[in-house]
C-alpha cells in the first residue's frame, strides 16, 4: 500500500544513490563510459528505499535507526549487483567468455571488484549518514501524514 513514508524513504535513498554515484565515478579509469549508470543506481535506490526502509516505518526511532543503516547496504549490494551484470554483458558482446558458466563467474568477480574500488571512508560515511536521515525522516513521514 503506498503512502508517505514509503515515498519518503524512496525519494531519500534515491537522492543518497546520486550522491554516492557521483562520488564512485572519479575513482574509475578517465575513460570510463557510465551511460545509465547514475540513472540505474538511482532506481536501484528508489526501490530498495521503497522496499526496505519504507515497509519498515512505524516501529520507533531505534527501528528507524537500524532500517536507516541496513537500507544503503541493500542498496549498494543490488546496485553492485546490476552493474556488475551489465558490466559482463558489454564485456559477453565481445566473445571475452568460453562459455556460460564462466561469464556467471565473472558477474561476482567484477562485483567484488567494484566493491573494493568503492571502499572508502568518505563513500561509506554518506552512505550510513544518508541512510540514518532517510530512516528518522521516514519514521517522521509515518507519524506525521498516516
Amino acid at each position: 500500500m503506498p503512502d508517505a513514508a514509503k515515498l519518503v524513504a524512496a525519494l531519500g535513498l534515491a537522492v543518497l544513490a546520486f550522491i554516492v554515484s557521483g562520488m564512485i565515478m572519479p575513482l574509475f579509469e578517465e575513460d570510463t563510459n557510465f551511460g545509465w549508470f547514475t540513472y540505474v543506481n538511482v532506481a536501484v535506490g528508489a526501490v530498495t528505499g521503497w522496499m526496505v526502509i519504507g515497509s519498515r516505518a512505524g516501529r520507533g526511532m531505534t527501528s528507524a535507526v537500524n532500517v536507516g543503516l541496513t537500507g544503503p547496504i541493500v542498496m549498494v549490494f543490488w546496485a553492485l549487483f546490476v552493474q556488475s551484470c551489465n558490466e559482463m554483458v558489454r564485456i559477453a558482446m565481445k566473445n571475452r567468455y568460453d562459455g556460460a558458466f564462466e561469464a556467471l563467474v565473472a558477474i561476482f568477480q567484477i562485483g567484488s571488484e567494484w566493491a573494493l574500488l568503492m571502499s572508502t571512508i568518505p563513500i561509506w560515511a554518506t552512505l550510513l549518514m544518508g541512510g540514518v536521515i532517510t530512516g528518522v525522516l521516514t519514521e517522521y513521514a509515518w507519524r506525521t501524514w498516516r
